[in-house]
Parts: C-alpha cells; structure tokens; sequence
C-alpha cells in the first residue's frame, strides 16, 4: 500500500509526544512481528488507545489499521485522516463488510487493530470482550497480540473532559506474547483465554505505573480510585445503549 498520510501522521504524534514530555515505558514490542499479517487487541480506555497502541508496533516498522467505529470516518477533519491511513469503517448495523474488510488486509500482510470490547470501558477494567479477533485470526492463520495500556485516559476517556494539555503523562504500553488460534479450535475457549491475558496484562501496567494515588477518578475502585465499579460501569453502558435504540 503507498503510504501518503499515515508516516506524516506519526512524525507529528512524535514531535507532540516530546512536546507534551510523555513518559512512555513501552515493554514486549518485539512480540509485533516485522512481516506478515497480525491481529493486535488492545484494551480500551481513551479514545486516544489507537495512537498509543499503534505506537507500539512502531519499533517492528509496522502500521497498524485499526477498526474504529463509522462515527470517526464520518466526521470532516477525522474522516480524511483514518481513511488515509487505511484504518476499517465499523458500522454497527452491519458489520460483515468491516470483518470482511479485515481478513482481506491480514491476507495481504497487514497488522489489523481491534478493540475487542467494542467501547471504553469507564471502570478502566478489562470488559467482556467479543469473539471477532479470535476469528479472524483463525480464519486468517496470523498470530494474535494482546496490548494493554495505561494512562491514556487521563488526556481523553468518555464522561470526561479533555485533558490534552497536560504535561509529563506517564504512558504505560505493554505488549504479550502473541497467541496462535487454529482454525477449527474452540473460538470461546480462545477468546476466554484471551480475556486473562489482556487482564493480566492491563493489571501489571496498572500496579507498575509510577503514579498510584488513591481517590482519584482515572484509577480503577480495586486500586482505590473513584472510577465507577464494572457492575456500575455496565449498568451505565446499559442505560447509554437504551438511550441511543431509542433516538434510532
């Protein structure tokens, strides 16, 4: 694929990281292989992960084309850039094209980005994740890579403000070792597999992060934040999605 606005794209993420003076502790970047197709599945807590995780793979020399929802591609100034940088339209209402869209660049050798729980996840733990990226890992015999991240939700998260000036953000992005589903292997037993590495994952970048103040929203109840519990996470999520069926 010729590449016209993604290397731009990251020259001026890089040059805004320095600027912004963010402490990226980055671990497992050489489980991204450098050649051949991949699935990475990230954790979901900012709607900046795609950057983070992205970033990633980086040190691999790879591109990630992340799945990201219609909403995104839709919009005059967002839409242009994720479709040069040849990320997936996901629409809700019909997903099969996006999937579809999906095998055929892991096929050609692409590394394609899912957030497996669909949304950000406002308790900043690891939602009930779907099934698609075990699938189209087996569908396409490619390696699958669990990513967690840590920190990008105090820039940007869902029900709160935007944070983006703020200076001297520890970025926690921790990549696992790569899992290898097989075509005609148990899709839920492989996706529950990957649901305890991603927590596992998310759970190490959490005690590790050099900040672990107690009573304050971005950490998670468990490590003694304020966040909202995952029973009143879902419970949120529930009452947003009978919200949106209704204006639909």
């Amino acid at each position: 694929m010729a590449e016209i606005v993604y290397p731009p794209v990251i020259a001026l993420a890089r040059t805004l990281f320095k600027v912004m003076d963010y402490r990226f502790h980055m671990e497992g970047t050489e489980h991204v292989p450098r050649t051949g197709g991949a699935v990475l599945v990230s954790n979901h807590i900012s709607y900046l992960d795609f950057i983070f995780a992205g970033f990633g793979a980086l040190p691999s020399k790879r591109l990630v084309r992340f799945m990201a929802k219609q909403d995104v591609f839709d919009h005059k100034i967002s839409g242009p850039l994720m479709r040069g940088m040849k990320h997936i339209p996901v629409d809700r209402g019909a997903g099969a094209g996006s999937y579809a869209t999906s095998l055929r660049m892991l096929k050609a050798g692409e590394v394609v980005g899912v957030f497996a729980e669909a949304t950000i996840s406002r308790s900043f733990t690891v939602k009930e994740i779907k099934n698609g990226a075990i699938r189209m890992a087996q569908a396409t015999n490619v390696p699958l890579i669990p990513v967690a991240l840590w920190g990008s939700q105090r820039l940007w998260t869902k029900g709160r403000s935007k944070q983006l000036t703020q200076r001297h953000v520890p970025i926690t992005i921790l990549v696992g070792e790569p899992m290898h589903p097989k075509r005609g292997e148990n899709v839920n037993e492989h996706t529950a597999t990957l649901q305890t590495r991603l927590t596992e994952l998310v759970d190490r970048a959490q005690r590790t992060y050099p900040e672990i103040p107690q009573g304050v929203w971005w950490q998670p109840a468990h490590l003694g934040g304020t966040a909202p519990t995952p029973e009143e996470a879902a419970a949120m999520d529930a009452e947003e999605a009978e919200l949106r069926a209704k204006k639909d």
